[in-house]
Order: C-alpha cells, then sequence, then structure tokens
C-alpha cells in the first residue's frame, strides 16, 4: 500500500466539511482545551471499560491507550491537519487492523469522544453562543477527518490480508493475480 496522503488528506476534509477556518479555531481553542483532555481520555475509557466486549482489548493495557490516546486527542488541537498528520491516522488504522479491533470500536469511540467534548465546549464557550457553534462545527470536523482517514487505512489493510489468505490458500502467485486482475479491469 502507498496511499498518496495529499489527495488522502483532501478527500477527508472535503467529507468532513473540515475548513482552514475550523484549523485556525481549533488551535486558538488549545489553551482552553488542553488542560482538560485527559479528564476527556479518563472519561472515554472508563466507558470503554464498562462494554464487556471491549475488554479483551482493553485488559493490562489502559494506562498505556490512555497516553496514546491524550496525545491524540491534544494532537487535534495542535498539530497540523496536513499530509503528516493524515499519514499518522493512518498508521493508527493500520495499528486497529493488527490488534483485530473490530470497525465499529472506531466508529462508536468516536461517539464516546465527541459527546464528552460536546459538553467540555458547553463547560467552556456556553456563554459565547456564536463561539459555541463554531467550536462544536470544528470538533465534529476534525474528528470525522481523523475517523475517515483511520477508516481508510483499516479497509485497506483488511482487503490485503484478505488477499493474501486467497493468494495462500489458492496456492496463486501475487503477479499472477495482478496480471488477472489487469486484463479484467473494465475501466
Amino acid at each position: 500500500m502507498n496511499p498518496d496522503f495529499a489527495h488522502l488528506t483532501q478527500y477527508a476534509k472535503s467529507f468532513a466539511s473540515l475548513t482552514p477556518e475550523d484549523e485556525i479555531l481549533l488551535k486558538e481553542m488549545a489553551d482552553r482545551m488542553l488542560p482538560h483532555l485527559q479528564a476527556v481520555t479518563d472519561d472515554f475509557y472508563g466507558q470503554l471499560t464498562a462494554i464487556p466486549e471491549t475488554q479483551v482489548f482493553l485488559e493490562g493495557r489502559v494506562e498505556i491507550l490512555k497516553q496514546t490516546h491524550v496525545g491524540w486527542v491534544k494532537s487535534l488541537f495542535t498539530a497540523d491537519l496536513d499530509e503528516q498528520f493524515t499519514e499518522q491516522q493512518y498508521k493508527v488504522g493500520l495499528v486497529h487492523v493488527k490488534v483485530e479491533l473490530p470497525t465499529e470500536f472506531m466508529s462508536g469511540g468516536m461517539t464516546l469522544i465527541n459527546s464528552r467534548l460536546i459538553q467540555l465546549v458547553f463547560e467552556l464557550y456556553g456563554d459565547e453562543p456564536e463561539y459555541t457553534e463554531k467550536a462544536l462545527k470544528a470538533i465534529n470536523a476534525v474528528t470525522g477527518f481523523s475517523l475517515l482517514i483511520m477508516q481508510q487505512s483499516y479497509q485497506e489493510a483488511s482487503l490485503l490480508e484478505e488477499l493474501e489468505r486467497f493468494l495462500k490458500i489458492t496456492g496463486m502467485s501475487r503477479v499472477l493475480f495482478d496480471n488477472l486482475a489487469a486484463a479484467y479491469k473494465t475501466d
């Protein structure tokens, strides 16, 4: 897999409606948001540990996962949302495939995170309705952007794993498969 991260960045931003104005606003919000993001992470993992199906993925790993998670949440407010960020999110999706994390955990997890971030925005900016509205839109866009990238890599890596299993079962070489696929392309 050799993804075009510039294209994927623009593609995901389009679907998430992540605008340059949102990116500026997120960085503007960082000073007020960052001190609360450890609590967002703690709440998130508190909710995850209450879901029986997540136990196999969390057991003995919660504290290290929290460290990674809080770094990611902070990056939503501090990182340049460019090709490098996209590549990092892409790698997260690959890790999720490697540990066989069910795909619904990503979207379900993002829902839990957004719920807590929404609450935090109202706590911090609730007395500024116009700013709150813009902040919520920006947070929804950046979390959607991140999720789209992770899901894209998850999907591509899953398909590649399935192809490798198919090739192993059939004894077909990758070259033969690629030649057959090229012969039957319907452009």
